[in-house]
C-alpha cells in the first residue's frame, strides 16, 4: 500500500462495484487476483457482502443531504412550501446516516482487514472526516428543522447527542490522520489532494453548529467556556486549513489538475471557507450571552471584517472550481461518488453568505445566498438521482 503513495488505491477482488464511489485521488486499476472475493467467501461474511464497499466516504452524501436542510432553515426568505421541504429533507438525511451507521459498523465488523486498510490508506483514510461531519449536519438540522417532527425536547437531545459525537470525532480525525501522515504514509509518492482538507474541516462545523448549543448553556462560566471552546476549533480548523489549502493550491499550479474523476473534489476547499464564514458571524451573534458588551461587539466586527474579505477569496475559489470541473468535463468526466463534493460545500456558502448578509443587514448577500441556495437543490437533486440510478444497476457498471 506505501508504494502506492497517494497515486491510486487498488481494489481487493470482488471489489469492482467501489470503484466508481471512490473519493478524490483514486485512480483504479484492475484488481490483482485474490483467493476469494467477499461474495464466495463462507459464513457471515456472505451473508453480508453487500458491505464490503461501505467506505467512509459514502458519508458525504449524508453531509450533502443534510446541509440542504440546514441552508434552507438559513436563508432570509419564508414561504409555505421551503420549510416543509427542509423537514422532508432532514427526515431522510437522518434516516440515510442511521442506515450508513449500522453499516459501516458491520462492514468494521466482518470486513475488519479491508476497514483497517482503507483508515490507514493515504487517501481513503482522509475521508473518516466525513462521518464526523455527517453526524454534526444532521444535529444541527435536528434543532433547526426537525422539532416539526420529532418535537423540541427529542430535537434538542438529538442536536446535542449528535453533536457531541460528531465534535469528539471530528477532533480525533483532526489529530489522527495528520499524525499517520506524518509518520506511517510513503513521503516519496505524495502530493497535496483536495481529499486533505476532510478531516480538517469538522472541528469548523463543531464551531459553527456549535453556536446553537452556546445560548442554552448555563450563563455564567459554562456558557463562556462552551463559546470559547467553539472559537478555539474555529482557529484550529482555519489555521490548519488555509495551510492545507496553499499546500494544494501550489500543487495544481506545479503539477496541473487532478484525475478527471478526482476534479470534482477541488470543491471541498470552498467547504472550509464558507463553513468559515459561518461560523465566525454565529458565534458572533452569540457573544453578547457569554461576554461584555465591547467584546462581543468586536467580535462582531471580527465576523464582518472576516466574513467580507473570505467571500472575495470564495468567490475565486468558486469560479476557479467551476472552470476545473468544466475542464475535466470535456475531457470525460463521468458520475462517481466525488460528485458529492459539489453539494455541502455549496451549503456552506449558503449558509456562510446568510450569516454574513444578517450581520450588515446586506439584501445583496441575502439575494445571493438564495440564489446559492437554487445552486445547491440543482446539485443535490442531480447527484441524489445519480447515486440512487447507479446503487440500482445490477452489475455496478455505472459506478466503474
Amino acid at each position: 500500500m506505501a508504494a502506492q503513495g497517494a497515486r491510486g488505491y487498488r481494489p481487493r477482488a470482488g471489489n469492482a462495484s467501489l470503484v466508481g464511489m471512490t473519493p478524490v485521488g483514486f485512480e483504479p486499476r484492475p484488481a490483482p487476483p485474490a483467493p476469494l472475493s467477499p461474495v464466495a467467501t463462507p459464513g457471515p461474511r456472505r451473508r453480508f457482502a453487500a458491505l464490503a464497499h461501505v467506505t467512509p466516504n459514502w458519508f458525504a452524501s449524508v453531509m450533502g443531504t443534510g446541509i440542504v436542510a440546514n441552508a434552507a432553515a438559513t436563508l432570509p426568505m419564508a414561504s409555505s412550501w421551503l420549510r416543509p421541504v427542509a423537514v422532508t429533507v432532514w427526515a431522510g438525511a437522518a434516516a440515510w446516516l442511521a442506515v450508513l451507521t449500522g453499516a459501516f459498523a458491520l462492514h468494521w465488523a466482518f470486513f475488519g482487514k479491508d476497514a483497517r486498510r482503507h483508515a490507514a490508506h493515504p487517501v481513503m483514510g482522509q475521508f473518516y472526516g466525513a462521518p464526523a461531519m455527517g453526524l454534526l449536519t444532521v444535529g444541527a438540522g435536528a434543532q433547526l428543522v426537525g422539532t416539526d417532527i420529532i418535537g423540541a425536547r427529542a430535537a434538542w437531545w438529538t442536536f446535542v447527542v449528535l453533536w457531541t459525537a460528531g465534535t469528539a470525532l471530528g477532533l480525533l480525525t483532526s489529530l489522527w490522520l495528520p499524525y499517520l501522515m506524518i509518520t506511517a504514509h510513503d513521503h516519496a509518492s505524495t502530493v497535496a489532494l483536495p481529499a486533505w482538507l476532510m478531516p480538517v474541516v469538522p472541528p469548523m462545523v463543531s464551531a459553527s453548529t456549535g453556536a446553537l448549543l452556546v445560548p442554552h448553556l448555563p450563563a455564567g462560566q459554562a456558557r463562556l467556556t462552551g463559546l470559547l471552546a467553539c472559537y478555539a476549533m474555529f482557529g484550529l480548523s482555519l489555521l490548519v486549513g488555509l495551510l492545507t489549502l496553499s499546500q494544494v493550491y501550489g500543487r495544481l499550479v506545479h503539477a496541473g489538475p487532478p484525475a478527471v474523476r478526482a476534479a470534482p473534489t477541488v470543491w471541498i476547499a470552498l467547504g472550509m471557507i464558507g463553513q468559515s464564514i459561518t461560523a465566525a458571524n454565529l458565534l458572533a451573534a452569540q457573544a453578547g450571552t457569554a461576554l461584555p458588551a465591547q467584546t462581543a461587539a468586536g467580535l462582531k466586527v471580527f465576523g464582518i471584517v472576516y466574513g467580507t474579505v473570505m467571500t472575495g477569496f470564495g468567490a475565486l475559489v468558486f469560479a476557479l472550481a467551476t472552470a476545473l470541473t468544466a475542464h475535466a468535463g470535456r475531457r470525460g468526466l463521468r458520475f462517481s461518488l466525488t460528485w458529492w463534493s459539489f453539494t455541502f460545500p455549496v451549503g456552506t456558502c449558503v449558509t456562510g453568505t446568510a450569516a454574513l448578509g444578517r450581520a450588515v443587514g446586506s439584501s445583496a448577500l441575502q439575494g445571493l445566498a438564495v440564489v446559492l441556495f437554487a445552486v445547491l437543490v440543482a446539485a443535490w437533486v442531480t447527484v441524489t438521482v445519480l447515486t440512487v440510478r447507479a446503487l440500482a444497476t445490477a452489475d455496478g457498471t455505472a459506478l466503474t
